[in-house]
């Protein structure tokens, strides 16, 4: 499972990330926050993480530095 999560995020940055305009408003990227939470947490509560990241990405939403804890 934890491969499957790696792999959707890393098609994510090879595909239409390259073709959208650069939108995230953190830093690491949302796809690189994913990868690196479900390495260091694994698949359920890393996967989780990035869901809460991804929550927090929109215009009213947080900004900047924000690493996987």
């Amino acid at each position: 499972m934890k491969q499957v999560l790696i792999l959707v995020a890393r098609a994510w940055q090879l595909g239409p990330s390259r073709v959208l305009p650069p939108s995230c408003r953190y830093q690491p990227s949302c796809s690189q926050y994913a990868i690196e939470a479900v390495e260091r947490h694994g698949a359920i509560k890393g996967g989780w993480m990035a869901t809460k990241r991804l929550m927090r990405c929109h215009p009213w939403g947080g900004h900047g530095y924000d690493p996987v804890p």
